[in-house]
């Protein structure tokens, strides 16, 4: 379910303190039901999520025409990512956030990792379009039990940023998350909250 952007604006996130210039893109509320100490399971899904298994048609055609363009166009190349057109987000992180543990890395998305705390994870990445965010956080849902959320935040690179988000928008919200949330309510009812108490 889609949030406003205050869900994510009104929590006390130590990512604001990183995203001061980058502005909130959209908010969803996740389909992940579970305790307070579920939260690694929510991340460790993410980090292994695959685009390509999207279970809508439309949403894995949609990816597979963005890494298209991006190959075409020289959206993604090395020049235009973290490092290179953008410094790291890392580099405006309090001492205490840079020993944090950074979390798992994402294996089939060119996000970086930024840090993973006790209820929220973070991990960045650029092209020739933005410079962006995603974030999750593990939140109380008002009835003793907890779910997931999940911020999307951008900072577009000048006009060509712009009209890319602005371009997107509509596929976003009507094909690509709603396809997500089925897909991330599908794995986490197939998760195994015992590997944690077994870790």
């Amino acid at each position: 379910m889609r949030l406003p952007n205050s869900a994510h604006t009104s929590h006390p996130w130590r990512i604001h303190e990183l995203t001061r210039d980058f502005r909130v893109e959209d908010v969803w509320a996740l389909p992940t039901p579970g305790g307070p100490g579920d939260f690694p399971l929510l991340v460790d899904g993410f980090a292994s999520g695959d685009t390509s298994e999207a279970p809508s048609l439309p949403a894995r055609v949609l990816w597979a025409l963005r890494w298209k363009l991006g190959e075409l166009f020289g959206w993604d190349d090395e020049s235009s990512g973290i490092g290179e057109r953008v410094v790291t987000l890392r580099d405006r992180m309090s001492a205490d956030l840079l020993e944090a543990p950074r979390g798992p890395s994402l294996q089939k998305l060119p996000f970086t990792p930024l840090y993973l705390l006790e209820d929220e994870w973070a991990a960045e990445i650029a092209n020739s379009t933005m410079h962006g965010v995603m974030h999750l956080g593990w939140v109380a849902d008002g009835d003793g039990g907890h779910r997931g959320q999940m911020a999307v935040l951008v900072k577009p690179n000048g006009p060509l940023g712009e009209a890319y988000m602005a371009a997107i928008q509509p596929f976003r919200h009507l094909i690509v998350y709603p396809a997500m949330m089925r897909q991330i309510e599908r794995r986490w009812a197939q998760r195994d909250p015992g590997r944690l108490a077994a870790a």
